[in-house]
């Protein structure tokens, strides 16, 4: 059995938000000079997260961006005395996400190995307690082998010794796992992946987690599969979280990754209860940069404070194996058309995400760092460039495929299911409907055969709703303006100054 203590987790806080560094804000923060974060000023801004939002949690992305190594360095440096009073790995926390070496460059991983462990030494060295890094994020989890393979290979380079640099003498020898699940399949059954991996954890470091936090991506799968599946697989999967929380006596504390646009999660500072309530279940929530800073930051902070109340309180709704059979049969309802519609359109997205305004310094998902995300035969933007692009469109993503879904639902008796899992179906509808332009999708509909079943889905939508969609108040109807230049520019050249100004308008890049 390897020399490692069971981690003591009896006094473990759980951050009910973490600020992430997701590149979606559309307005400059209030603390900065312009819209654009460099990676210099990322540091400044975890440290107002904690110290002025009230956030719990930063997380520190190695994937797909370029990352300040020296970020506990520097939050010690500069800020000694308010983390004396609020230390980093007891009271505020800092996750790792690394990048996954089964699709991103391993060479990240190591990097980000020697930043835990030196994180480690520092605290040591000027007196603060515990380990300040001790839980990583691997996206795109699929198998529970390659959790392992993380813990074991952070292992072996936390026992190295050299005289010069004796890894060995530190306390963290052992590296806690938050597995992100991406896709609506691998989500609503993760939790057996999670059963093979409490089985292997306790075969390969003998003992078991006291707690586990499984992570469910809310943007990538939506971008996938659509707005409702997603949704309905996270429910199952909150449940069946639960269930297992029951059978292992592991305290489960799941994440979702939630941001502010209704396809991304539509969770802002004016809706923290509704999305509390949504998905009771997650005990921490994203909160990405619009969040953060296209809204008045008063009321950020008021939305911050309404998680840390309502998400601690609510228990995940049960989803029974026969309505988890039902719902995962209705899945293909709503992807097929969604998929259809979206490999057509995959050039225009792809136009039209390149130019909208860059907020982060990001490595390029393709070529010699990375790798780039799609939907079946064809390449896509990262989530915020491709919601950008349909909104800035007039097309709103939430309402591709779900109309001819719901049509499908209904026939088969199934729509009052749907309902009874995605409670704010009806109002993230009409949220998104507000920001369709008819006339784009009508002369996209001309020029692009798949687009005319996206008027099919408006038709159906508008149908279940009893209303027609569309913009309401003066700052949609200016959006709906702007995605009308947006349309005609694309003839030409595209202004960013268009994309942007439709950006603020709707608080978010996308």
């Amino acid at each position: 059995m390897p020399d490692l203590v069971k981690p003591v987790t009896a006094m473990r806080t759980i951050p009910t938000t973490m600020a992430s560094q997701h590149p979606d804000h559309a307005a400059k923060p209030w603390w900065h000079s312009k819209e654009f974060l460099s990676t210099h000023h990322e540091v400044r801004e975890c440290f107002i997260a904690f110290s002025e939002l009230g956030i719990g949690e930063c997380k520190w992305d190695w994937e797909g961006k370029f990352v300040d190594e020296s970020v506990i360095e520097k939050l010690y440096s500069d800020h000694f005395d308010y983390f004396s009073q609020h230390p980093i790995g007891k009271e505020k926390f800092i996750t790792y996400r690394l990048p996954n070496p089964r699709v991103e460059s391993e060479f990240r991983l190591g990097r980000a190995y020697m930043g835990i462990l030196g994180a480690a030494s520092l605290a040591r060295q000027v007196g603060m307690a515990g380990n300040p890094l001790f839980e990583v994020i691997l996206p795109m989890t699929e198998t529970a082998e390659e959790m392992i393979a993380i813990q074991e290979s952070f292992q072996e380079i936390a026992g190295l010794k050299h005289k010069l640099y004796n890894l060995n003498g530190g306390t963290l020898k052992h590296i806690e796992i938050i597995p992100l699940f991406e896709h609506v399949e691998i989500i609503s059954t993760s939790d057996q992946i999670l059963r093979e991996y409490f089985a292997i954890h306790k075969e390969k470091f003998g003992f078991l987690p006291d707690y586990f936090r499984p992570y469910v991506a809310r943007s990538d799968p939506a971008m996938n599969s659509g707005i409702v599946p997603t949704v309905a697989a996270i429910k199952i999967a909150l449940a069946k979280f639960a269930a297992l929380e029951s059978e292992t006596g592991i305290q489960m504390f799941p994440i979702i990754g939630s941001a502010s646009l209704p396809f991304r999660g539509g969770l802002t500072p004016y809706t923290a209860k509704e999305f509390a309530n949504e998905y009771q279940g997650v005990r921490t929530a994203l909160i990405q940069s619009a969040f953060r800073y296209d809204f008045p930051t008063a009321d950020v902070i008021e939305g911050i404070r309404q998680l840390d109340v309502e998400l601690p309180q609510a228990k995940a709704r049960p989803v029974s194996a026969e309505d988890d059979k039902k719902l995962r049969a209705l899945f293909p309802a709503f992807e097929s058309p969604y998929r259809e519609t979206i490999e057509a359109a995959a050039d225009l997205i792809n136009e039209l995400a390149s130019a909208l305004p860059k907020r982060r310094e990001r490595v390029q998902h393709i070529g010699l760092f990375g790798y780039s995300r799609g939907v079946g035969n064809v390449r896509l933007p990262r989530a915020i460039g491709f919601t950008g692009a349909m909104y800035s469109l007039g097309i709103p993503p939430e309402l591709i495929g779900t109309g001819r879904g719901l049509a499908a639902a209904k026939e088969q008796g199934q729509l009052a299911l749907i309902e009874s899992v995605y409670l704010r179906m009806k109002a993230d509808l009409r949220q998104a409907g507000r920001y369709l332009n008819k006339a784009n999708l009508q002369q996209m509909a001309a020029t692009l055969p798949a687009f005319a079943g996206v008027l099919e889905d408006v038709r159906q939508i508008e149908i279940y709703l009893g209303e027609e969609l569309g913009p309401q108040s003066e700052e949609e109807i200016e959006h709906g303006n702007l995605a009308a230049k947006v349309l005609r520019q694309l003839k030409d050249a595209l202004d960013p100054d268009v994309l942007r100004q439709a950006a603020v308008l709707r608080r978010s890049l996308g």
